[in-house]
């Protein structure tokens, strides 16, 4: 694994956009200048090996995160994850029905010289998907056509919608995203996923989530025409819809209205996660050890929020490493994780967005930033696999 930097292609952007890549603000450099969002005047190289191996702990890690899912369920310890308790039978019941997943993403630390460790996974509502499926694929493709990527995005998520099709309640999908993202990213996100879903054949339609209405006399979701809706594939975290006044529709209507992604991954996009693996797996060579709401036997450590995004309040403690970021998070308690900063190359760190579609893992992006935390200034760059 290296980075190396190459030209950008004249008329990137205007290829970029054409491919949807449409939002968003710039990214910062060392200095804190902008950068583009989008940078392909660098990229990483990685051997083939490697990613074999990467993606084998990914698989593993995604099977581990099952298991700890089923062990919270059957011992309720939902406590730990910060649930309000009237949403723990709902989970219970959603996990039992084995209600369908589509997506998710692993963020590890990995330098190259060593099992990828992960650093956090996000399961419920994660982004720069349009990036890792196409807009790497589409540079590699004109930049390095002889060489590959770890990529599989687009095949398998189609593959995937045609593999829960008749799990669901209905052939019409609802797609939905919230206006209050200023940057356009879960807009842009979802148009994604929901072309992935037409081309499996099923029929979708596209809504703000702040224009899903709820029917009182027949106790159902409806869109803007009052047709009700069966299936809705959200990119909104289910700790903000239970915190909402339609949480308790949305929870108590299940299945008849099924969500996308299911209300079980409440358990696995929170960080309580982290804690939990390492108690099932304690030094497990994938995993940092972790505890919840004290640092335990850790003296250098990374304190996170439970819920927290974007690298907001996060507290790293170590000699020389010492850093504090800003945001709204917390309250719901922290995780204590070990600290093992992100390798770092010509001046910045990359953190590895390993992607699982259904049970197998996917493909890889890469967001890079230079400071130790992984925050909402970080830059998207494409990777390849040379042949060998």
């Amino acid at each position: 694994m290296h980075r190396e930097r190459s030209s950008p292609r004249r008329d990137w952007q205007q290829k970029v956009e054409s491919q949807g890549l449409v939002f968003g603000t710039p990214a910062r450099d060392g200095t804190g200048a902008s950068r583009p969002y989008w940078d392909e005047s660098v990229h990483y190289v990685f051997d083939m090996d490697e990613v074999l191996s990467i993606e084998a702990d990914v698989e593993l890690l995604h099977s581990m995160c099952l298991d700890a899912v089923d062990n919270v369920v059957i011992s309720e310890r939902y406590k730990d994850f910060g649930i309000p308790e009237w949403v723990w039978p709902g989970i219970a019941e959603s996990w039992r029905r084995r209600d369908p997943h589509v997506y998710g993403r692993f963020d590890l630390r990995y330098d190259g010289s060593g099992p990828a460790k992960l650093l956090e996974y996000n399961a419920d509502t994660p982004t720069s998907l349009l990036e890792a499926a196409v807009v790497q694929w589409f540079w590699k493709t004109e930049v390095f056509p002889d060489d590959d990527q770890w990529n599989s995005l687009h095949e398998k998520l189609v593959e995937r919608w045609t593999e829960i099709g008749d799990r669901l309640p209905s052939a019409e999908l609802h797609f939905t995203w919230s206006t209050a993202d200023p940057t356009g990213e879960d807009h842009v996100t979802t148009a994604y996923l929901q072309e992935t879903a037409a081309e499996a054949g099923l029929d979708t339609v596209g809504l703000a989530i702040e224009e899903i209405g709820w029917d009182p006399v027949l106790k159902r979701f409806v869109d803007l025409e009052e047709a009700p809706m069966n299936t809705i594939v959200k990119l909104y975290p289910w700790e903000w819809v239970v915190d909402e006044e339609f949480g308790r529709h949305a929870v108590e209507s299940l299945p008849v209205t099924m969500w996308v992604e299911p209300l079980w991954k409440m358990l696995l996009s929170n960080k309580a996660l982290l804690a939990i693996l390492w108690e099932m797996h304690p030094g497990h060579p994938n995993l940092l050890p972790a505890f919840l709401d004290q640092p335990g036997i850790l003296t250098e450590y990374v304190r996170k929020p439970r819920l927290g995004r974007e690298g907001a309040n996060i507290q790293i403690v170590a000699p020389n490493y010492e850093t504090v970021t800003g945001g709204v998070y917390g309250e719901e308690g922290y995780v204590y994780q070990a600290f093992d900063p992100l390798p770092e190359f010509d001046g910045y760190r990359p953190a590895l967005g390993a992607w699982i579609v259904g049970d197998s893992s996917a493909g890889l992006g890469i967001r890079e930033t230079a400071g130790l935390v992984t925050d909402d200034g970080a830059a998207f760059v494409p990777h390849r696999i040379p042949p060998t």
